[in-house]
C-alpha cells in the first residue's frame, strides 16, 4: 500500500524567503520517503532594514504579504496536509517582528513561528546529516545564513556541542559586526575542536550550495580549503557588476557569497579542517522532517 502526501516548509531568512513542498512517500516494509517537489526563494532581504534600522521597512512589509500571499496559494494548488512557517534573526531582531507576524497571519492566513538560534540548529540536524557522516570521524557542521551563522560540533554521530553567532552574510555587507564577535567565534571554535585529532567541515546554505556546484565535484567528494581559498580570492578580483555579468551569479548572490565563503574559510582555519563536505540540506528539509517525525508543532492547511 503505497500512500503519499505532501507537507511545506517556509523559511523567512535575513537573506530570502523559501517555501519548499515535499512528498512525504509511505509504503509498507519500507523506510518512509522524502523526495523535494518544488522551492520557491524570494530574495526580500529582510536584514538589511532590520540590522541597519532595526525595524521592518514599509516596502518590504508589502512583499512579504505579497510572498506569503502567493505561498498560500502555492500549498492551496499542491494540496498540502500541513505546513510550518519559521522566521529566524531578522524577524526576531525586529522591533515590529511580532507586529509582521500578526499582520501576516491576518491577511495571508499564514501562521509564523519566530525561532532563536538554538532551535534553527535543532530543526537542522533534523536532516539526513547522519547519512552524510561518518560514525567514527569528527565534523564542524557550518549553517551560514544572513543574520547568523550556527556551529555544531558532531563527534562519533552525536552533537557535543552548539552555538549560533550573529556573524551572518548580511551584516557583514552592512559592515555592523564587532571585532569582539569574531574573536568569540574563534575561541569558541578553538575551544570545542581542540581535543580531536582531525576535523572536517560540513557546510549549508545557498552560498555554499552554489560554489559546490560550480566546482563540479561529484556529490559526497569534499571542497579543499585550497581551492576555497583560491575561489575566495577569485570572487574578490571581480566587481559587483561582474559577478553578475561573467560568473553569472544571481544579484542576490553576487554580493553575499563573499562574506559567506569568510565564514567558511575561518571556521576551517580556526578547527585546523582541510577539506568541507556540501550535503544540500538546510532548514526548510529539517522543518519538513520535524513535521513529519512530529518534533514541532505544524498547521494544518
Amino acid at each position: 500500500m503505497l500512500s503519499i502526501k505532501k507537507y511545506a516548509a517556509i523559511d523567512i531568512g535575513s537573506n530570502a524567503v523559501r517555501l519548499l513542498i515535499s512528498s512525504i512517500i509511505e509504503q509498507k516494509n519500507q523506510p518512509t520517503k522524502f523526495k523535494k517537489t518544488s522551492l520557491v526563494r524570494v530574495p526580500i532581504r529582510l536584514g538589511s532594514d532590520v540590522f541597519l534600522n532595526g525595524v521592518i521597512s514599509e516596502e518590504n512589509k508589502e512583499r512579504m504579504l505579497d510572498t506569503m500571499t502567493s505561498f498560500r496559494l502555492l500549498m492551496k494548488s499542491h494540496k498540502i496536509v500541513k505546513y510550518k512557517a519559521c522566521a529566524t534573526s531578522a524577524m526576531r531582531e525586529a522591533d515590529n517582528g511580532n507586529e509582521m507576524v500578526k499582520l501576516i497571519s491576518k491577511k495571508t492566513k499564514i501562521d509564523i513561528d519566530i525561532i532563536d538560534g538554538e532551535e534553527e540548529a535543532a530543526i537542522i540536524a533534523a536532516t539526513d546529516l547522519h547519512s552524510y557522516i561518518k560514525e567514527d570521524k569528527t565534523y564542524l557542521y557550518v549553517d551560514v545564513g544572513g543574520g547568523s551563522t550556527e556551529f555544531s560540533v558532531i563527534h562519533l554521530g552525536n552533537t557535543v556541542a552548539s552555538k549560533s553567532f550573529r556573524i551572518g552574510t548580511v551584516r557583514l555587507l552592512n559592515d555592523i559586526v564587532k571585532k569582539e564577535t569574531w574573536f568569540e567565534l574563534e575561541d569558541w571554535i578553538k575551544n570545542k575542536t581542540k581535543g580531536y585529532d582531525s576535523i572536517d567541515l560540513i557546510g549549508s546554505g545557498g552560498n555554499i550550495n552554489k560554489i559546490f556546484k560550480i566546482s563540479g565535484k561529484a556529490m559526497g567528494k569534499p571542497l579543499t580549503y585550497f581551492y576555497l581559498t583560491t575561489y575566495y580570492n577569485k570572487l574578490q578580483t571581480y566587481s559587483y557588476e561582474e559577478r553578475i555579468t561573467e560568473l553569472e551569479l544571481n544579484q542576490d548572490r553576487a554580493d553575499v557569497i563573499i562574506p559567506a565563503t569568510r565564514i567558511y574559510l575561518s571556521a576551517m582555519k580556526w578547527s585546523g579542517a582541510k577539506d568541507i563536505y556540501v550535503p544540500k540540506i538546510g532548514l526548510s528539509d529539517g522543518i519538513i522532517k520535524s513535521i513529519y517525525y512530529e518534533t514541532v508543532s505544524s498547521v494544518n492547511l
